[in-house]
């Protein structure tokens, strides 16, 4: 093994081409919507306890804290898909190649802002 190669350990220096940001961020999409999918059933199990805690729940999501969440989680929810369906779509033989790859990031990245965006419209 040649010692004498170079080795580069500052992570910042790294560039990274975009099919590698948008495969990373799939994977921390589906750690936080783990995470929410946990909030969205404490949410559920609240309003299901009678009609009083229904009413309570209701009035409480006009919070701008819980509508941030509520769209955090959708948001999240909204790129793991779109992400999903790029690796399902890649598993089956679609924009495997260099260029296919990079074009798939690039609207996987753009139809996830504009889901974004909507949710966000539907939600405030």
């Amino acid at each position: 093994m040649n010692k004498k190669r170079p080795v580069n350990l500052d992570i910042s220096t790294i560039k990274l081409p975009i099919t590698a940001y948008v495969s990373i961020l799939h994977r921390i999409s589906g750690i936080f919507l783990f995470a929410g999918m946990a909030v969205l059933l404490w949410l559920l199990d609240a309003s299901l306890a009678s009609e009083e805690s229904f009413a309570a729940m209701k009035e409480s999501l006009n919070n701008p804290v819980y509508k941030f969440v509520l769209w955090g989680v959708l948001a999240v929810l909204a790129y793991h898909t779109v992400a999903g369906v790029r690796h399902l779509t890649m598993d089956g033989g679609v924009g495997e190649t260099l260029k296919g790859g990079r074009l798939g990031a690039k609207l996987v990245v753009l139809l996830a802002i504009v889901l974004i965006v909507l949710a966000g419209v539907w939600i405030w």
